[in-house]
């Protein structure tokens, strides 16, 4: 379960106000043809903690747009997505991408970029994040996909995000997303997820709560 397969409330407020909220922040890569192929988001934020916060992507749009609303100065900026059409996955782009993203933040006048990765190569959902995030290959670098660009861009994985996105939904919605019965109380292994999801079956509803790694990259301005 990606974070595009169910609705979720903040999701929705986030990209239906970045273009108006958010512009500089906001990058498209478009092909010879001038088809849009790629695209890439950060949102400016006031950080109040001495830390990334547990709540990762779900806190990033939260406190971003309140920042925005209050009027209050930024002084923290995080990546919230980085999306490839899936005909121009697997050609580097994620990288390139990357280092435009991170380009600009430095531009911007911002000497870090936070980043709330969701590591999709993470195939069981019982394994905890804190184990996996931190599994690397014989050459030193992450054993994940996407952990592995960020720390090749110069990220550094700091710690668990491990209430990053939380999607709540009655067992009729879960099971119009996923397929599945929603019909035992206890945790569900939804295809994709990168955690269970829990079901109440006496409560009619079910949750899902999935953990993120922040990464950190350093900066130039």
């Amino acid at each position: 379960m990606a974070r595009d397969h169910a609705p979720q409330p903040l999701r929705t407020l986030f990209y239906g106000q970045a273009a108006d909220l958010f512009p500089e922040y906001v990058l498209l890569v478009s092909n010879g043809s001038g088809e849009l192929i790629a695209q890439a988001f950060a949102a400016p934020f006031q950080m109040s903690e001495d830390e990334p916060f547990d709540d990762g992507w779900d806190g990033v749009v939260r406190r971003a747009v309140s920042t925005r609303l209050d009027g209050r100065t930024p002084n923290a900026v995080s990546a919230i997505e980085i999306a490839i059409r899936p005909d121009h996955q697997g050609k580097g782009l994620s990288g390139r991408i990357l280092a435009a993203l991170r380009e600009n933040v430095s531009r911007l006048g911002f000497r870090e970029l936070f980043a709330p990765v969701r590591p999709n190569g993470k195939q069981d959902p019982g394994q905890p994040m804190s184990e996996y995030a931190f599994q690397v290959r014989a050459d030193g670098l992450p054993f994940d996909t996407w952990l592995r660009v960020h720390v090749r861009a110069g990220g550094r994985i700091d710690r668990i995000a491990p209430r990053s996105l939380v999607i709540p939904g009655t067992l009729a919605e879960w099971r119009g997303w996923t397929g599945l019965p929603f019909d035992t109380s206890g945790p569900v292994m939804a295809p994709h997820a990168l955690a269970p999801v829990h079901c109440d079956v006496a409560q009619n509803q079910a949750v899902y709560v999935e953990p993120n790694v922040w990464v950190r990259h350093p900066l130039t301005t």
